[in-house]
Order: C-alpha cells, then structure tokens, then sequence
C-alpha cells in the first residue's frame, strides 16, 4: 500500500507542478493563455493582493488555514516515517541453549529461502525477505511459476522443506509466511 500511495502522491505533486510551471512558462514566453486563466500578461501575479487578503478579516479563515497545515504537516510526517522506516529484519536471534544465543544475518537466511524455493522445478523467478522483530521474524516469500506448474504443489514444497528447513536452522519455534505465487506470461498457444 506504501508504494502505491508514494506513487500516487508524487504522481499527482509531478503533475500539479509540471501544469502549473508549464503554464507560467507559456505565459512568460508570451503565448496566449486560455480565457480562463487568472493572468494574461507577463507581469501579472497569480495571486493579486485583493485576491490574498479577501478572506483574512472572516473569522473563518485562520481556523480554515491552521487546520489545512495541520494534516498537511501529518500526512508528511507519516509519509516520512514510513519511507524512513526499515522495511527488512537485519538479523535474527538464534538460541544456541546455553544461554548466549547468536545472531544470523536477515540477508543469510532470506538467501537460504530464496534458494530453497528455486529449487522446485518451474519457479522461474524467486524472492524471500524477512520483516517482524529479531526474535520473532515473519518470512514473505514470492514465487513466479512456469505455467505448467501446479500451484498447490508448488505451495506444499516452500511450506514442507523451504520454510521448515529455514525454521529449524534458525531454531524458531515458528515462522510465519505469507507466500505469493505468480505465473510467468506467455503466449497463447495454438490448438491444431
């Protein structure tokens, strides 16, 4: 959902910006702009001063502008955070039963997966990443599959040996997944 609203957002930013530049350009190169455009000449403002004073004595307008900036403010702020946070588990926490415990790179056992799944015969492309906390990491996997590939038996494979053997290397006593099968395109085949 992130990466839909990022794109969405700055898609829309892009455009509002790239419309409203081009058009003062435009004006400023001295095209003629459509009628209802607010200026026509190049040393005209957007905003004249009657224009951005109208409302500043209504009682309305300063709760109006304070509550606007405000969401804007917070909507920027979470966009930020969650750019900002980390989206994969840098490393996970192994008991070793005496007590000390290690530490296995997120990278390794995602790597592990990844290689575990490609294995199956059919997977064309694979991807494994680990999100969750150290101690208890959740494994998001997908897989592309041939179009001959049955994807009931695809799924039993990363479940029955690709997750359990990454669980049992890790010593977890559970591993969450969510696994995500796509097939590759191809063209239609004819019938003769």
């Amino acid at each position: 959902m992130l990466r839909t609203v990022n794109r969405a957002v700055l898609g829309l930013v892009g455009l509002v910006l790239l419309v409203v530049g081009g058009a003062v350009l435009a004006v400023g190169l001295g095209w003629s702009p459509p009628s209802w455009w607010p200026y026509d000449d190049r040393h005209d403002v957007l905003l004249s001063d009657a224009d951005r004073t109208r409302w500043r004595d209504d009682g309305w307008w300063w709760p109006v502008v304070i509550a606007v900036l405000a969401v804007l403010v917070l909507l920027a702020l979470w966009w930020l955070v969650a750019v900002l946070r980390r989206r994969r588990l840098a490393e996970v926490l192994v008991d070793t039963g005496d007590g000390a415990g290690a530490v296995l790179r997120g990278r390794a056992l995602e790597g592990v997966l990844a290689g575990d799944t490609a294995r199956l015969e059919g997977v064309s492309h694979t991807h494994a990443h680990l999100k969750g906390r150290r101690t208890a990491p959740e494994a998001h996997v997908r897989l592309q599959l041939e179009p001959h590939v049955d994807p009931a038996a695809a799924l039993t494979h990363v479940t029955d040996q690709a997750l359990t053997h990454a669980r049992d290397s890790a010593s977890l006593t559970s591993l969450p997944a969510e696994i995500r099968l796509r097939t590759t395109k191809h063209k239609p085949e004819r019938v003769t």
